[in-house]
């Protein structure tokens, strides 16, 4: 076996940016005249500097284990996480509407965090194990259900944010030479739920109709082979379209419909549902293009956003460190996935290839949703921003994900693919 190549000191720099400043912000959110210390445990920010204390011990713990331990026991530790997931439903606690946490006394762990890195090695595991591109439709299904499995335990919880987060193995699927198609599919249905949504099942069908006849009358000599398929594709659509308001009616909370709602712009509801994208909304604002100065912010120290030490911790970003803080928050994230997607590159196997690009789309997704909440753009689904958001349990799930990959990465001369 040849040597390890050494750790990547650029993501493990960037790594350390993120959490520093991470830290420093949710001590400026959860600061009080209470505090006696930076190291005040009875503090958020006292208990957030043990979870990054912890962490650390965990990087050095996944870096010290064998780089094989994560492909061989890949299977083992994906079924582990599916039974944690499902204990849930007989021993979770429910925090905050959401039944996601196993309790130790005052301690709790959300099994979601860790599941995702199970699924991105499960999904590594088995492409590698096929030794082919994804193109046949058995080898499809099989990854699919590998990701859909965790996602379908997570929804009924109900967490739909963490549900969520399972799009981005498209990344890795897509890579590895899954066709494009299937995110076209999932676009053009998002965009027909949000078309309903907005303009009636009536006129969303009408207008898939309209173009489709159009597409069809100008491509009419070149396409009559595919005519069969554009009549089940406008079926296909016109059928989904009268099924959105049962969907949204039926299936999705109250609380996520106003959320949808008043991101739609049909609800404005400034004090109700809507107050913590409203009030993170006026914290960004005001901080201008310098910011107000750490710890001096008067939206975060009047706890005018709630939960802004967890998902809404880029509003104080925003509020203290202006838009020039908020774009070099943005940059690190930028440089932290185009490293990612460096190294994914230059894997010699194809299971830390797959896992690198599970790795990029899972942190992607994150930071997408988590800033297009706070700035009002998505609806609130309750994800944090990695490696910025308060808790241990996230902190320790996107630490284990990235240094997994690290200890791959440096083993990638390895011999043993």
């Amino acid at each position: 076996m040849n040597k390890s190549t050494g750790f990547d000191w650029i993501t493990i720099l960037l790594f350390l940016l993120l959490v520093a400043f991470g830290w420093v912000n949710i001590y400026s959110a959860s600061l009080n005249e209470g505090a006696q210390g930076f190291f005040d445990l009875s503090q958020t920010y006292g208990r957030q500097g043990l979870f990054i204390g912890l962490s650390v011990v965990l990087v050095i713990f996944i870096l010290s284990v064998e780089a094989k331990f994560y492909e061989r026991f890949s299977s083992i530790i994906y079924l582990a996480s599916l039974l944690s997931l499902l204990g849930l439903f007989v021993f979770g606690k429910t925090i905050s509407g959401a039944t996601s946490w196993y309790s130790f006394g005052s301690f709790s762990i959300q099994p979601s965090e860790f599941a995702k890195a199970a699924t991105a090695l499960a999904l590594a595991k088995y492409l590698s194990d096929i030794q082919t591109n994804i193109k046949s439709f058995k080898h499809q299904l099989g990854a699919f259900l590998i990701i859909i499995l965790p996602a379908l335990i997570i929804v009924p919880q109900p967490d739909p944010g963490s549900a969520i987060v399972y799009a981005a193995f498209f990344f890795p699927l897509y890579r590895e030479g899954l066709s494009v198609g299937y995110l076209l599919v999932g676009l053009s249905l998002i965009l027909l739920f949000v078309c309903t949504l907005l303009f009636g099942a009536v006129w969303v069908s009408s207008g898939v109709v309209v173009l489709a006849l159009a597409i069809l009358f100008f491509n009419r000599k070149k396409k009559k082979k595919h005519i069969g398929r554009y009549v089940m594709i406008s079926l296909v659509s016109v059928v989904f379209a009268f099924s959105v308001n049962y969907i949204f009616h039926n299936v999705f909370e109250q609380r996520h419909r106003d959320r949808f709602n008043i991101v739609l712009g049909k609800e404005v509801d400034s004090k109700g549902i809507g107050y913590n994208t409203n009030q993170s909304e006026i914290a960004i604002g005001s901080g201008g293009w310098i910011g107000k100065g750490w710890t001096q912010g008067t939206q975060t120290k009047g706890n005018f956003v709630p939960e802004q030490h967890t998902d809404y911790i880029f509003s104080t970003v925003g509020e203290e460190w202006g838009f020039a803080g908020s774009a070099g928050v943005v940059l690190l994230f930028i440089a932290l996935l185009m490293r990612l997607i460096f190294l994914a590159e230059r894997q010699k196997s194809q299971f830390s290839r797959v896992y690198g690009y599970s790795v990029v789309g899972i942190l992607f997704i994150h930071f997408l949703v988590n800033i297009g909440m706070v700035i009002g753009i998505f609806p609130t689904v309750g994800i944090p921003l990695p490696f910025f958001s308060y808790g241990g349990s996230g902190l320790w799930g996107f630490t284990i994900l990235l240094f997994i990959f690290v200890k791959l990465d440096s083993n990638r001369k390895a011999a043993y693919y």
